[in-house]
C-alpha cells in the first residue's frame, strides 16, 4: 500500500513534469528530503502507471525519451550517411578524433574504418567495438555509468575523462534544437556530457534535417565554442540566421 506522503509525492512529480517537461533525481530528492533510491522507486512506479518514461539521471515527461538505438538507425538513414561522409572527409590522417555516441556519429565511424593511424576518444561502445578492429588506432574509451538506451557511458566518469584529452576535431551528436538556435538534449546528464567535449577540441555537430525541429528538454552549454554544423539539406532561414549570429560555419553535406 502506497502511504498518503509518497501518493502526495507523486502528485508533485507528475505536476512537476507537466510544467518542466522534465526532472532529475538530484532534484527531486533535495526538493522533497527523501534519498535518491526513494525517488528512483517513485519514478519507476509512476513510468509502470504510465505517467512518465525514466530517463538516465532523471524523468521525462511521456513521449520526450530518447528512442533506442535500434529505433534511430533507420530514421533518415541516407541524410545520416552523406552527413557521415563529409565528415570523415575532415579528418586528417594521424589525427585525434573525439567521436559521440549516436546513430549518425555511428555512420562515421564506419566510414573511419578505412583510415588507420587515429586516435579515437568516444563514450560510445559501438563506435569503440568498431574502430578498434582497425590495425593502428588507438581507442580511449571515456568511463562512466552506461546507458542502455545510448549504449554509450554518461555522468561524472565520462566528465573526468572527456577533461583529460585534446582532441584535433570532435563531432557531436544533437537531439534537437531551441528556437534560438542553440543545441538541446533528452537529459542534463547528456546535455552537459556533450557540453565537455565541446571544448575538447574544434567541434562541429551533426544534424540530419529531422532534428531540425525537434525540441528537447536540456540546453547543451558552450553554444560559443561550437565551430560549426554539418547538416543533410539547407534549414530555413529562421535556423539559418541563429546559427550564423552563433558563429557557426555551415556545411551540407553532399
Amino acid at each position: 500500500m502506497v502511504r498518503p506522503l509518497a501518493v502526495r509525492r507523486h502528485n508533485e512529480i507528475v505536476q512537476r513534469l507537466r510544467a518542466a517537461g522534465s526532472v532529475s533525481v538530484g532534484e527531486l530528492a533535495n526538493t522533497f528530503g527523501v534519498s535518491h533510491e526513494t525517488i528512483r522507486r517513485d519514478l519507476k512506479l509512476l513510468a509502470d502507471q504510465g505517467h512518465l518514461d525514466v530517463v538516465h539521471g532523471g524523468a521525462a515527461r511521456r513521449g520526450m525519451m530518447e528512442p533506442s538505438i535500434s529505433q534511430r538507425e533507420a530514421e533518415n538513414a541516407e541524410g545520416k550517411g552523406a552527413i557521415a561522409r563529409t565528415a570523415a572527409g575532415m579528418v586528417q590522417d594521424s589525427a585525434s578524433v573525439l567521436l559521440d555516441s549516436g546513430t549518425t556519429t555511428e555512420a562515421l565511424s564506419y566510414e573511419l574504418v578505412g583510415r588507420p593511424g587515429l586516435t579515437v576518444f568516444t563514450n560510445s561502445l559501438n563506435h569503440a567495438l568498431t574502430l578498434c578492429r582497425v590495425s593502428g588506432n588507438r581507442i580511449v574509451m571515456l568511463g562512466g555509468e552506461i546507458d542502455n538506451n545510448d549504449e554509450a557511458t554518461f555522468g561524472t566518469g565520462t566528465a573526468t575523462g572527456i577533461d583529460s584529452v585534446r582532441a584535433d576535431i570532435a563531432f557531436i551528436g544533437v537531439g534537437g534544437f531551441a528556437e534560438d538556435g542553440g543545441m538541446t538534449d533528452y537529459s542534463a546528464i547528456a546535455a552537459e556530457t556533450r557540453g565537455k567535449m565541446i571544448v575538447a577540441g574544434r567541434a562541429y555537430l551533426l544534424a540530419d534535417h529531422t532534428k531540425f525541429t525537434r525540441r528537447t528538454p536540456f540546453r547543451v552549454p558552450s553554444m560559443d565554442k561550437v565551430a560549426g554544423v554539418i547538416v543533410d539539406r539547407q534549414p530555413d532561414g529562421a535556423l539559418t540566421k541563429a546559427w550564423e549570429k552563433l558563429g557557426w560555419q555551415i556545411i551540407i553535406a553532399k
